[in-house]
């Protein structure tokens, strides 16, 4: 029989990593995104109630079903296939009678649902509401979770998306760390498909060479500098590139990050969202290079000419006005 409770936990399973994939691309795949969660939480709530009995899914109107569901579905030649089940809403139902109240109550009739109108709206007319769908996730996760307790599944059913699904359930949580975990999310999983299948050892030989082969030099803002990170999704060598300058105090150069990129999982940060990384990558950083050898990227400017006052009474030009007198390379 494949009214099986573990079956359809590993099917919520797929649909919802699948979802979660999709939300992480952005607004292009929400439409998907929304229903594929609205499938994995029927699912799940259809695996509770098999885990009680088969026949607390089926429609009971239809008596091959009923039989199906009974184990005596050979006495009509019942397929699997040909069963008939209860839809989200009446699951939905059965269930919060059930836990009595261990899963948010369902909105009285007529009343919008995020979870059921996202799902059937993509499926029979091809639409959603683009301003819902953090909010068909955060009431999808908030069924799921104690789905979860109740079927002793743990919380690796959400897999490599925990973060998204930690995020999302903060009250109040700000759309750009939603956005910065969808984005670490499709990293993540890009950096899987790509390189998931190799063993460790030979990954970090092809990481390294990737890294030292399409990391460019930044020309951007009069930077030719970037400094070398470890990257918050996948782990590999990313880079840090924002405006260098000479802190005098320290005399040390240093960066101010602009963005961070990682051509290994295609991961981009820009600068609002380096600071909400667990680690953040938006304090200064020292760079190694010297003063002197960052200087000698600079030329005189013919406007800043020295003249003989800013000399020193050894002949020699004064330190500090003579860096006035250069400016970068453009």
């Amino acid at each position: 029989m494949h009214l099986d409770a573990e079956r359809l936990v590993d099917s919520s399973r797929m649909w919802m990593a699948a979802a979660f994939a999709a939300f992480a691309d952005g607004p292009p795949s929400e439409g998907m995104a929304v229903h594929h969660a609205g499938v994995a939480t029927e699912h799940l709530l259809k695996a509770y109630l098999v885990s009680l009995h088969p026949v607390l899914i089926v429609d009971g109107n239809h008596f091959s079903s009923l039989l199906y569901a009974t184990g005596h579905g050979d006495h009509l030649q019942v397929q699997g296939s040909q069963t008939r089940t209860i839809q989200l809403g009446e699951a939905y139902d059965r269930v919060e009678k059930i836990l009595k109240g261990k899963i948010p109550a369902k909105p009285r009739q007529g009343r919008p649902w995020p979870i059921a109108d996202a799902r059937n709206g993509v499926a029979h007319g091809g639409y959603h509401d683009p301003a819902e769908a953090h909010k068909v996730f955060t009431s999808c996760i908030k069924v799921i979770d104690p789905l979860l307790v109740e079927l002793e599944v743990g919380p690796g059913y959400w897999g490599e998306h925990k973060g998204l699904h930690d995020e999302l359930l903060i009250e109040g949580v700000e759309a750009a760390r939603v956005l910065l975990e969808q984005k670490l999310a499709r990293a993540r999983r890009v950096f899987a498909e790509r390189y998931g299948h190799i063993d460790e050892g030979s990954r970090k030989l092809v990481l390294t060479t990737v890294a030292q082969v399409v990391t460019p030099m930044y020309l951007r803002n009069g930077s030719d500098y970037s400094a070398s990170v470890v990257c918050p999704a996948c782990s590999s060598q990313g880079s840090l590139i924002g405006l260098d300058y000479v802190d005098k105090e320290r005399w040390v150069v240093v960066m101010t990050p602009l963005f961070f990129e990682c051509f290994v999982c295609e991961l981009r940060l820009e600068t609002s969202e380096l600071g909400l990384l667990p680690s953040s990558l938006a304090g200064d950083v020292d760079l190694d290079i010297s003063p002197e050898e960052y200087y000698s990227n600079f030329e005189p400017d013919e406007d800043d000419e020295l003249d003989s006052d800013e000399a020193g009474d050894d002949g020699e030009q004064d330190y500090s006005a003579r860096l006035l007198a250069y400016r970068k390379r453009m």
